[in-house]
């Protein structure tokens, strides 16, 4: 793979040296409100430059690791089926080269490509999702693919109680009646997820950050903002407990910029993913 020509910040190795390998999935044709996440990669990367490399939460700095951005995949849109399918093989060719997947979405429906990977590559996935939706819906206006239904079709592939929801505040009645049989659903909090980090020492998990788990107060920039939801430091707290599991593959997703035109909402999103980047790239360093 070549390099992106504009990285993401501190996201400029060399492929081979890298543990870590960015790519964006500039995908949002099944959104059902407000789209505009497709943008949120190349705004992510134009704005991370207004970031230090350096983590004062953490202590460490992204010039010392060695992290891969291979760019943005140039997705079919109109064919979910074809866009899940290049994601699929980008992800797959990474976890074939012994390295940790990266996707800054786009809406939430490209983390099923990622997953069907990461899934054929471990077959003991277990899956922790952050999102102030279920997305359980069997299908969304007679579309079972669809970012209302992405972490049900990832159920059709991991089966009951491996997938572990937090901050979760908005769904169908039906989606929760059916959740409380297949899958672990935290509402409102990341309550237990210290308990839920301990079930899952030496599983493979892929995590999935939703961004509009946080509040709209704080982070406007999305297509389907839900009233409530958690702060900054709330959600980094989550993203440094998860980071410390043998994490396979993550993404960031449903970042809207143009909600937001004063850019805080991207700034945030970009802080987000240096923080996970280093606590991801501290644990495989040792």
């Amino acid at each position: 793979m070549e390099r992106n020509v504009e990285t993401f910040l501190g996201c400029g190795g060399d492929y081979a040296e890298s543990k870590i390998v960015l790519f964006g999935a500039p995908f949002d044709s099944t959104t059902s409100f407000r789209p505009g996440t497709r943008f949120a990669s190349r705004t992510m990367r134009g704005e991370s430059y207004g970031l230090e490399t350096y983590s004062p939460y953490q202590d460490l700095d992204l010039e010392d690791y060695s992290i891969f951005d291979s760019g943005d995949l140039e997705l079919c849109f109109g064919n979910s089926q074809k866009a899940l399918a290049q994601i699929e093989e980008r992800t797959a060719a990474i976890l074939a080269d012994g390295k940790i997947p990266g996707m800054i979405g786009g809406e939430h429906l490209v983390t099923l490509g990622a997953v069907r990977a990461a899934a054929k590559r471990y077959p003991d996935l277990h899956v922790i999702h952050f999102d102030a939706h279920t997305d359980l819906r069997e299908e969304y206006l007679g579309e079972p693919f669809s970012h209302a239904t992405v972490m049900r079709r990832v159920w059709d592939i991991l089966g009951d109680g491996r997938i572990f929801q937090f901050g979760i505040r908005s769904g169908e009645r039906e989606e929760f009646r059916w959740a409380k049989d297949h899958v672990f659903t935290q509402k409102f909090t990341f309550d237990r997820l210290r308990e839920t980090v301990q079930k899952l020492q030496g599983k493979p998990v892929y995590f999935s950050l939703d961004l509009d788990v946080l509040d709209p107060a704080v982070f406007p920039g999305t297509g389907t903002p839900e009233a409530g939801g958690v702060d900054f430091p709330e959600l980094l707290e989550a993203v440094l407990q998860v980071s410390g599991l043998w994490m396979v593959g993550f993404d960031i997703n449903e970042l809207s910029p143009v909600y937001d035109p004063s850019g805080a909402s991207t700034a945030l999103a970009c802080k987000i993913l240096r923080e996970l980047l280093l606590a991801v790239s501290s644990r495989i360093a040792g």
